[in-house]
Formats: structure tokens, sequence, C-alpha cells
């Protein structure tokens, strides 16, 4: 039975909302770089055996390099970099920053691909870029126990998926998105397999953060793959990118929920304009279009 597009793309921002909470209570026993590591290196076992069935691997040997290259960029520093921030910040105020990635993408496609933006997506990058400052300004302190480095470091992976998209846009057009899904998780793991081996913990974690491995490797990022790229072919990637507005309503549900986290006005209020500033930037929102004058 065929599924409907919108229940996959609620699905999907179910999934990735979740990664939040997991990567949390991963990182608690197994600390950042075996927490990273490990999901990566899960996410790439899960993804093999289907590329190969798929007739693809010899678009990833032919792409091997640079794949292996966005795999750095896309899985490995921001794994990294958000699970050392969940565990200073909470999973939902770290969910509203992730979705600060497609801000990052436009700047850079207009710096590096010269991709200018229209008057609509200029607003969207100063509107989401403000609602950005404002949410830090609330929540960024590099004092002793503060979390200014914690929120660096999830617009640091941001920053990350954006140069990752336009990297693969200028460089890997054409290659089948399974292909790069499957090689950059491998190329994940090969760069995280040292630091995961040498931090790994010395005492074997409990059965709660082995879980939240396994289902952040195989779920989150295997899974998780497989429904974004089926978004892709059937809505575009112009709407598939939109599920980046709803992951945040799920991590900021199971953190409340499940974490006891608390949820402030102030960062549903800038939440709401970094949305919106995405939304614009991205091309998802438009202004109206100006009328012209008469006699012209």
């Amino acid at each position: 039975m065929k599924s409907h597009p919108f229940a996959e793309f609620v699905a999907l921002a179910a999934i990735w909302g979740s990664s939040f909470l997991l990567m949390r209570l991963g990182a608690a026993e197994f600390g950042v770089m075996a927490t990273a590591g490990g999901r990566v290196a899960i996410g790439a076992a899960t993804l093999m055996p289907i590329l190969c069935f798929s007739g693809h691997w010899p678009e990833l040997r032919r792409n091997a390099g640079k794949i292996l290259f966005i795999g750095i960029l896309s899985s490995g520093v921001p794994f990294v970099l958000f699970s050392y921030a969940v565990l200073s910040i909470s999973t939902g105020l770290s969910a509203i920053l992730n979705a600060t990635a497609p801000l990052f993408g436009a700047v850079i496609a207009w710096w590096w691909l010269n991709d200018r933006p229209d008057r609509s997506r200029t607003l969207g990058l100063l509107i989401g870029f403000a609602g950005v400052v404002l949410l830090a300004s609330g929540k960024a302190s590099f004092k002793p126990g503060g979390s200014g480095w914690a929120v660096l470091a999830c617009l640091g992976a941001t920053l990350c998926y954006g140069i990752a998209a336009n990297f693969t846009k200028r460089h890997l057009s054409g290659v089948h998105p399974l292909a790069i899904a499957t090689g950059s998780q491998i190329g994940a793991t090969l760069v995280l397999a040292l630091p995961m081996w040498i931090f790994w913990p010395e005492q074997n974690p409990g059965r709660t953060p082995w879980m939240s491995l396994i289902v952040l490797g195989i779920l989150c990022t295997g899974v998780a793959y497989i429904l974004y790229f089926r978004l892709i072919a059937q809505l575009g990637p112009a709407r598939a990118i939109t599920v980046t507005f709803l992951i945040p309503v799920f991590a900021v549900f199971f953190g409340v929920s499940l974490l006891g986290e608390e949820l402030t006005g102030w960062m549903l209020a800038c939440g709401a304009v970094i949305v919106l500033g995405t939304a614009l930037s991205t091309g998802v929102l438009r202004l109206p279009a100006a009328k012209a004058k008469p006699g012209h």
C-alpha cells in the first residue's frame, strides 16, 4: 500500500524531532564522540545493503572522494556539535536553532554560487538572523556554567549543513541521492572511528543509552534519509526542505513531555521569527508582487 506524501512528511519531522531527545539520552553515558560515531556507523550499516540492492553502488565509487568529504560536513561534524550542545541546552532550543540551516544555505549560495536572492529572500535572511540573535541573546552566556558554547555549536552545525548542501549542488548534481546519503555516512564513520574508539566509555552504558544510539542510527539516520529522498522525488526539494519548520514542534513536545524541559514564551516567539525568515529565504513564502505604476 502506497503511503501519502503528507504522512511521510509528518513522520520524517517526528523522527528528526526525536533525534535531539535520543542524542541527549545517548550522550549522557556514551559521551559526545561515541554517540556521534556510533550513530553514523549504524546509519551506514543500515543504508549500505539498500544501496547495493538498488544498483547505485557504482555512482558512489565514481564520486567517492567528494561524497566522503560531504559526510564530514553533513553528518560527522554536525552530529558531534549537536551531541555536545544537547548536554547543556534543551532539546527544544537545539531544534529551533537547527531550523536556521536553510538560512545559512541561502547566504552561502549567494556568496559562493552567485545565487542572488530577490527581495523576499533578502528580507527572509534579515528576519531569520534577527530571530537567531534575539534567541541567542537570551540564552547564550560564556560565563562558567553558561550555554553560550552550546548555542554556537548548534549554529556551527547548521553552517556545516549549509556548506554541504551547496557543495553537493555544485559538485554532485546528477548523482543519485541514495549514493550520496550512504557514502556520506561511510565518510563520517571513517572520520569519527578513531575519536569514537579513544573516547568510548570505560563502563558499558545502560540499556537506555544503547537503545537511543541504535534508534538514532537506524531510524533517525537510515530510515530518515530514505523518507527524505522519497519526499524530494514526490514533492520537489523546495517543499521537502520545509520539514525543517515542523521538526522543532516534535522536538519541543518530546523534550517537555519526556524530559520535563521548560518552554518559554520567548523561545516560542523567537522560534516563530526564525521559521518566518526561513520560509521567506527559501521561497516557501513570498512577498506580494509589486504593482506596476500606471503608464508602465
